[in-house]
């Protein structure tokens, strides 16, 4: 590819503000295959499940997913999961796995309004869909959304004492959300991303203490157990493909296949489940401990709250604050926001949400201007945050957003008592156990990753992925 091309590319996704509204055929609409349905086996994806990867910052870029990246995606889907049960009924132990699902909190809430239940006993109900798949053990992702939200309070801290000699210390953005980060590292380059939290994001903690705790509780070689995340957004398959995320040593994936919150609840529409056969079932502790763990949320509308975490823990370490509620300005609109922390009229802290990809591009204008006075800020690239993730807030046609059952999920969302990571034993108990203390070298390698810059020539191809739905 010419230079000249690569540079009309990185023009084209850089000032893109589009959403994609193609509408699936009716060949991509087909049903799954009814004799998978009828012998009781996982179906096989449609077409359309398996093909539907929205990168939600740059819609209708035409080759940012390169042709390695396309072949690893195609393998995220409900046919590799089928296979991976399929081997398992087989006599050849060797090729046995034990299947791990880990569900996002921000995924429940899906399924409570698609089944009319409460977010606790629709969970239930999934998990003891899963388990009659085959799953052996089905965990949710709060713990390992702890870690990743502590660590960014550590990191925003240690950014801020360093800021007056490190022209990249602030404005720190956040690290959770994959379409973002793609953007920043393929278009934004260099501007921002020094500026990226080096913390994880949950999947890939949740992948990493998956993979490297939980098998060694079980005495299991990683290779031997096949980790699947449920997410509300198709974003995090790419996440689950870098290759910062794979261990040749162990030759494991951290997360080796994402569904999404849709594919998961097609499936189940496809097998013709019914809920009333369904058995209860309670999650499982990734600790090993008895009894059906309390779902809880982290603070933060739809999302896991990083803004409000790292604003009072920065008021509380930086000058002795202490922040109970937070009040939200609004500024361009509900997905532009802005909270300060005053004291006798000076401004200690100006932080910012900013969602939705055209906010986004006012952002990375102001950036580019000098015009940004905040110190962080949290950045996704759906708007309305998680909950909305395009893996589930579609409605039936078109691929627009349902907002009617947005809106429910918020509100069942929000039903959820909030937990502060920083009161949860279970993760001051990890970073003993299992980090070796919150400072450690261990601690540092599993917790924290670098973003850089891509050039575009390393990840355009030549001609758009035949399985990417932009």
């Amino acid at each position: 590819m010419s230079e000249e091309n690569i540079r009309r590319r990185k023009e084209k996704c850089e000032n893109c503000t589009k959403q994609c509204n193609k509408k699936p055929s009716d060949e991509d609409r087909s049903s799954l295959p009814e004799e998978d349905v009828a012998n009781g086996e996982v179906p096989a994806s449609s077409h359309l499940l398996k093909q539907q990867v929205l990168l939600s910052a740059c819609l209708s870029c035409e080759g940012c997913v390169s042709e390695e990246e396309s072949l690893k995606i195609s393998q995220q889907n409900l046919e590799e999961v089928a296979r991976v049960l399929g081997l398992n009924k087989k006599c050849d132990v060797s090729k046995h796995q034990v299947l791990v699902v880990s569900v996002c909190p921000q995924s429940l809430p899906f399924f409570a309004v698609k089944y009319g239940l409460d977010i606790p006993e629709a969970t239930r109900k999934l998990c003891g869909f899963l388990k009659s798949l085959g799953v052996q053990y089905v965990f949710d992702t709060t713990l390992a959304a702890g870690f990743s939200i502590l660590e960014s309070q550590r990191d925003f801290v240690q950014r801020y004492s360093r800021r007056h000699h490190d022209s990249q210390a602030l404005p720190m953005f956040t690290s959770s959300c994959p379409g973002w980060i793609r953007y920043a590292e393929r278009v934004l380059g260099s501007l921002v991303t020094p500026h990226i939290c080096t913390a994880r994001s949950p999947q890939q903690i949740m992948g990493c203490l998956v993979k490297d705790y939980f098998t060694k509780q079980q005495k299991l070689s990683p290779d031997k157990l096949y980790h699947i995340m449920v997410a509300p957004c198709f974003d995090k398959k790419l996440e689950a493909v870098r290759e910062e995320f794979y261990n040749s040593l162990l030759e494991s994936r951290d997360v080796d296949c994402v569904l999404t919150s849709g594919e998961v609840f097609h499936m189940m529409e496809q097998m013709k489940v019914s809920l009333a056969d369904l058995d209860s079932v309670p999650l499982d502790h990734v600790l090993g401990e008895a009894g059906d763990p309390a779902l809880v949320r982290h603070q933060g509308r739809g999302s896991e709250g990083f803004l409000e975490h790292i604003f009072k823990y920065a008021a509380s370490e930086l000058f002795s604050l202490d922040v109970e509620e937070i009040t939200y300005k609004t500024l361009r609109n509900r997905d532009f926001q802005e909270v300060c922390l005053e004291r006798d009229g000076e401004v200690l802290l100006q932080f910012a949400s900013v969602y939705g990809f055209r906010n986004i591009q006012t952002l990375v204008h102001r950036m580019r201007k000098g015009h940004v006075p905040y110190q962080l800020v949290e950045v996704l690239s759906c708007p309305g945050g998680c909950v909305s993730g395009r893996g589930q807030a579609q409605g039936e046609t078109g691929g627009r957003v349902d907002k009617a059952l947005v809106q429910q999920m918020e509100e069942a969302y929000s039903s959820l008592p909030v937990r502060l990571p920083d009161t949860n034993p279970g993760l001051h108990f990890l970073y003993q156990d299992w980090l070796e203390g919150q400072d450690s070298t261990h601690a540092n390698t599993l917790l924290h990753t670098q973003y850089t810059q891509q050039s575009p020539s390393q990840t355009l191809t030549h001609t758009k992925p035949p399985h990417i739905q932009w």
